[in-house]
């Protein structure tokens, strides 16, 4: 099976982040559209039909063990089904500036989940990266005081639900560092995708016998299609390729490139503002990944 070299590894992973982030806030045309749930329905099936070629098995991989296929569904539904729902629920009840702050904590949240269940040695630059990263994206994050939102439902149960897609998204990490030992990154992608779908189906199936389609306008549905396949295919399967050569806990730094991202194609795309704090904070965030990812000299 193929392993992809290190800098090779750290570009998926940057590339996977990057495009997360830029789907996330090009999404928001989409969530005033459609029902979260049907949108998540749409993005999975439009996943399905892009990745049916990737769910047969290759001639070289062993069949999937018990395990495997627990650790599939594990990955599925904490990494694609709560995240999502967690994570604009949480959005909604509270504002993106909490949203931002509490999303700091991923690179934490990998790393603490790697030693706990992978036995993964964190090393100490490691750990001063991770620092830079929290310090990074809640400076940027701090910065945003103007967007708040005035109609919270419920600003505790928002930070919760916050706090679970921190959890989610770590799971995400360190299960889908146990996969790739096994499966190929595709199977993997279009798996996980799959159960996505039959997760979302039922209330999927209910919201669109509801829903009016006719009145959703031809630039919303080329957004919608970006999205599934950003969401779907690309970005898990150069996370699950990188994942095959870096741990885990180096991993979960490349998260910082999410909010970054975000916030550089909000200015780019759909003309927000960025403050000279906003960039300050992009410049400590990036510098984390820097020390992450900087090359050792090894001994002689």
């Amino acid at each position: 099976m193929f392993t992809p070299s290190r800098p090779i590894a750290f570009l998926c992973l940057a590339l996977s982040m990057s495009l997360v982030g830029s789907y996330v806030a090009l999404s928001k045309p989409l969530a005033l559209v459609f029902p979260v749930a049907l949108l998540a329905w749409l993005r999975f099936g439009i996943g399905a039909i892009a990745m049916l070629s990737w769910l047969k098995r290759p001639s070289h991989e062993a069949r999937m063990s018990g395990q495997t296929k627990v650790l599939l569904f594990l990955e599925s539904f904490f990494g694609n089904f709560l995240f999502t729902l967690c994570m604009i629920t949480g959005v909604a009840m509270t504002s993106a500036v909490t949203a931002g702050v509490t999303m700091a904590a991923i690179p934490v949240a990998v790393a603490v989940m790697s030693w706990l269940f992978l036995r993964e040695a964190v090393a100490l630059r490691t750990w001063a990266a991770i620092v830079f990263a929290v310090l990074g994206i809640g400076l940027n994050a701090l910065s945003q005081s103007g967007d708040t939102n005035a109609a919270n439902a419920s600003p505790l149960l928002g930070q919760l639900l916050l706090i679970a897609a921190v959890l989610c998204e770590a799971l995400y990490a360190v299960i889908g560092k146990k996969l790739t030992a096994s499966v190929s990154p595709k199977r993997i992608t279009a798996l996980i995708n799959l159960w996505g779908f039959v997760l979302s189906t039922p209330m999927g199936v209910y919201l669109a016998w509801r829903f009016d389609f006719s009145q959703v306008q031809l630039p919303i549905w080329g957004l919608l299609l970006f999205y599934a396949l950003a969401a779907c295919v690309w970005t898990v399967w150069l996370w699950m390729t990188g994942l095959r050569a870096i741990a885990a806990s180096q991993a979960g730094i490349f998260t910082v490139l999410l909010p970054i991202s975000a916030a550089l194609v909000g200015m780019l795309a759909l003309g927000e503002r960025i403050s000279p704090v906003q960039f300050l904070a992009f410049g400590i965030a990036l510098a984390s990944v820097v020390i992450a990812t900087w090359p050792v000299r090894a001994k002689a």
